[in-house]
């Protein structure tokens, strides 16, 4: 290339390179098997790039959604090096980067380089990286995502909200419904009933939504037992992995003062441990567990049955010398108190 005098020449190199994409594959109710497949790439081609290609030169028959390529459908969800993201959002070299020790290996020749592609958790394979969602969309439709306004008149134009309400409404609105924390999520892994976080992310938007009028009906629902926000373990997986920020524990974790803010200790086991764990670290610096257990299981001595089952567990702490007969409060109980205190000022969390 002849340049002017002065002007100055820019170059780009691409860099390739061998990567070897190990892909889950699976036909429906049969095992999986781990089929390889050598790739020539650039850092800067996405997962989805690199799917494509082996489907279109190397094998035809391998499953996989996609639709937008632009991170905003959601289709292309699956587990990328054992976490679930977007295949058209994530590119081989920030990959390897994430987790070099796994994907990279060295041999005497060079570098070798794998990421291994599976299907999202928590739902059935349909074919390789595709799922039955089925479980998902019904446990969305479980918590009624959809502005309520039977108990209000409608008016004759719109409902109007100030920018402050609509605010509100912004980071459960960005979800895209892709399934990444739904996938991750280890309540739901354990526990069938549980609806999910992309549900109680959704059914937080209605909770805030000041257009809506049935938001103590559903604070009811999303109150019962384990299927609603007490089965959350608050693992925080589906935050690290949700493309969008939208933080689904975050949402369950606003929905759950709402409800504590409405309920007496008495109501529920699940109110009682919030409230009671609050109450005993306030008043300790940590849990005194002999009044933990009276409280939260045997509720003040008011569930005989509670307090029972208790009871094979005091024995073996009793026998192993392990049961606690006396509590001393920890150093700095003020200052716990005065940080817990602090904190609920700010949140409004009581």
């Amino acid at each position: 290339m002849i340049s002017k005098p002065g002007e100055a020449i820019l170059i780009i190199w691409w860099v390739t390179m061998e990567v070897i994409f190990k892909i889950i594959r699976q036909q429906q109710n049969s095992a999986p098997v781990v089929q390889t497949y050598p790739l020539q790439v650039e850092p800067g081609n996405t997962i989805l790039d690199c799917l494509n290609q082996i489907k279109w030169e190397q094998d035809g028959t391998l499953a996989f959604r996609k639709n937008c390529r632009n991170t905003i459908c959601g289709s292309c969800a699956m587990r990328i090096n054992g976490r679930s993201a977007l295949a058209c959002k994530e590119n081989v070299g920030s990959e390897l980067a994430r987790l070099p020790q796994i994907t990279s290996s060295q041999t005497e020749d060079n570098t070798i380089h794998e990421i291994t592609i599976a299907p999202l958790g928590n739902m059935p394979v349909i074919k390789d990286l595709v799922v039955d969602m089925s479980s998902f969309w019904n446990n969305l439709e479980a918590v009624a995502p959809y502005v309520s306004t039977a108990a209000r008149q409608v008016p004759e134009k719109e409902f109007l909200q100030t920018p402050q309400e609509r605010s509100l409404l912004d980071q459960t609105g960005n979800c895209i419904m892709c399934g990444a924390c739904y996938s991750e999520c280890n309540a739901r892994e354990v526990n069938p009933d549980f609806v999910g976080p992309h549900a109680l992310a959704k059914a937080y938007r209605m909770v805030a939504d000041s257009r809506d009028s049935d938001t103590e009906n559903r604070l009811e629902n999303y109150n019962e037992g384990t299927k609603g926000v007490w089965g959350c373990t608050r693992c925080l997986y589906c935050d690290s992995v949700c493309p969008m920020e939208v933080a689904p524990l975050e949402q369950i974790t606003k929905i759950k003062q709402e409800i504590l803010d409405r309920k007496q200790a008495s109501d529920s086991r699940s109110i009682r441990h919030r409230k009671v764990l609050i109450d005993l670290v306030k008043a300790g610096g940590w849990i005194d567990e002999r009044q933990f257990g009276i409280q939260v299981v045997g509720n003040y001595f008011r569930d005989l049955k509670g307090l029972l089952s208790l009871a094979p567990l005091g024995l073996r702490m009793l026998v192993r010398g392990k049961f606690p007969l006396s509590f001393e409060p920890s150093a700095g109980t003020q200052q716990v108190r005065s940080l817990i205190e602090s904190v609920s000022q700010v949140t409004g969390d009581r």
